[in-house]
């Protein structure tokens, strides 16, 4: 494995526990696959583990948070893909951005945020509007604890309000959605290589 070899995880926060299928689960997967080739990609569906509610890294007590948090640590760029639930993100997404506050208490070796010079983006899909509504939560969440956000960072599908459609029972991907997946995985690829070769100044230093 060479060193500009990048790892991103997905963290698929619909409310649907596996193997059923999930309108998240396959925008994270289509975002993933639009990676550069050689990617080391990964994905966890949040809901399958028994996650606890509360801020700190190990919430004790059978928290399977430890271990996610381990592939966080280790992805170069997180995917958040969330469905849309009463024009919001879910619940299960609000828990890992809640999570991932004990973040900010962990610091590298030249007193820098250890999520700094990581890179976040973020995948949205529902059958109802608030899918710009939803990013721009999760962006400044993510970008609170030290991830960076790329250009265009995020991918989502609305379909018409007050229908029944999901994602997932589209017969292809509208062509407006698989362009932004592939940009937002393109401009998080690049951002990633320049930020693991020109890291963060330490204490705000130019």
């Amino acid at each position: 494995m060479s060193d500009d070899t990048l790892s991103v995880l997905a963290l698929v926060c619909t409310l649907t526990p596996s193997p059923s299928q999930s309108s998240s689960q396959l925008l994270a997967d289509q975002l993933l696959a639009a990676f550069p080739d050689g990617t080391r990609t990964e994905s966890v569906r949040v809901v399958d583990h028994d996650v606890r509610p509360g801020v700190e890294a190990d919430m004790g007590d059978g928290d399977a948070w430890p271990g996610i948090r381990e592939k966080i640590l280790a992805a170069d760029v997180l995917v958040v893909s969330t469905p849309t639930w009463v024009g919001q993100h879910s619940s299960v997404c609000q828990r890992v951005f809640e999570r991932l506050d004990a973040e900010l208490s962990y610091t590298d070796d030249q007193g820098r945020p250890h999520l700094f010079g990581k890179v976040a983006i973020v995948g949205v899909v529902g059958n109802e509007d608030g899918a710009h509504h939803i990013s721009a939560i999760a962006f400044q969440c993510l970008n609170d604890v030290g991830y960076t956000i790329p250009a265009q960072g995020v991918s989502y599908w609305n379909g018409e309000a007050m229908h029944g459609t999901d994602y997932l029972d589209l017969d292809e991907t509208p062509e407006g959605t698989a362009s932004t997946t592939r940009t937002a995985a393109s401009n998080a690829a690049h951002l990633a290589h320049l930020l693991k070769g020109a890291p963060y100044p330490a204490n705000g230093a130019s």
